[in-house]
């Protein structure tokens, strides 16, 4: 199974050793890894490739993401795209046909409301928290509305209703010393927030991958529409998998102590008060990982499969919901 190669030694290079890839720090050898086990290279801050190793990287299909040490997304180099043009054609068809791109869009906020509710549900019977149960209550009540939503913009507002009611008592199942008021994005004004932030980002580019390892075009989405140079498509797939593979992870980290206050500090940038920094950033992209890796059975087809791969299933089921015109050819991922 591939996974993806995260490059967060600050200073570090990424060389090329035959079909291997080499990465070092001045005389040091930090890793080698075989190219044929590596699925995406994630580069966080400074951190170089060598042009050899690159040019393998893309002639195999290796797709490198630049963030900032922080998470920052800052782009990506990809080689040559699928040439399933007839897809494209079609999903681009099939997102102006407001029937069906209204009826995908209900799938998506189905998943996400009905994990969100599974998430809270869990956490309200072990801490017998009354308004953490009320929440779970309040998002059910939302998931009973979104049939009833003609338009993709009443859809949406249904999904905000369903989120604030979820992240006000999100708050409630952080243990002390981490504080969280609501969620806020642009800027994250504190450690979980922060957090949230950029486990959204590393989440994003592992389903931004598959949908390219599909052949679907990221930026033509249902649920999110079109908006320049935003990948719609992909935060529509990631929706349902936001609580159970990031938010669960923030919390884990944070209540188990995995992650310490000491392991944030302030920002010099307004757009970022908040860092988590080099060290925390190693813990959690290996909490995630391990998260991303856990093996599981897909309750539709009884396969053993891992989060990466359901992520790829999810995207083809999509592409095949697209060239039927059969929006009910994709279901979402409902946790159980």
């Amino acid at each position: 199974m591939r996974a993806p190669l995260y490059l967060v030694e600050q200073g570090s290079q990424l060389t090329r050793e035959g079909r291997r890839l080499l990465v070092s720090k001045g005389e040091e050898t930090l890793a080698r890894v075989a190219l044929i086990q590596v699925s995406q290279v994630i580069v966080f801050g400074n951190v170089g490739i060598s042009t050899p190793a690159l040019k393998l990287l893309l002639d195999e299909g290796v797709e490198v993401v630049f963030l900032s040490i922080y998470g920052k997304f800052y782009g990506r180099l990809v080689g040559e795209s699928s040439g399933n043009g007839s897809l494209r054609v079609a999903q681009v068809l099939r997102s102006q046909e407001p029937d069906f791109a209204l009826a995908l869009a209900r799938h998506f906020v189905r998943g996400k409301l009905h994990n969100l509710r599974v998430f809270l549900q869990r956490y309200a019977r072990r801490e017998g928290d009354s308004q953490v149960a009320a929440a779970v209550d309040g998002i059910g009540r939302m998931i009973e509305r979104i049939p009833h939503c003609g338009t993709i913009n009443s859809l949406s507002g249904v999904e905000g209703q369903a989120s604030a009611i979820y992240f006000g008592a999100f708050k409630r199942l952080l243990h002390p010393p981490w504080r969280f008021e609501k969620r806020m994005r642009r800027p994250p004004p504190d450690p979980v927030n922060a957090l949230l932030s950029f486990a959204y980002t590393i989440l994003g580019q592992n389903v931004l991958g598959a949908v390219w390892a599909v052949g679907l075009d990221p930026y033509v989405g249902f649920l999110h529409q079109l908006s320049y140079n935003r990948p719609s498509l992909s935060l529509d797939l990631m929706e349902p998998f936001r609580p159970i593979i990031a938010d669960s992870v923030v919390l884990r980290c944070l209540n188990n102590e995995i992650l310490k206050p000491d392991h944030f500090q302030p920002g010099d940038d307004p757009d970022r008060p908040v860092l988590l920094g080099e060290e925390g950033v190693r813990i959690f992209v290996r909490e995630l990982e391990h998260r991303l890796t856990q093996e599981f059975k897909e309750p539709e087809s009884n396969e053993r499969v891992n989060y990466r791969r359901l992520f790829l299933l999810q995207a083809y089921a999509l592409a095949r919901a697209i060239n039927e015109g059969d929006p009910d050819e994709y279901r979402p991922f409902l946790v159980r």
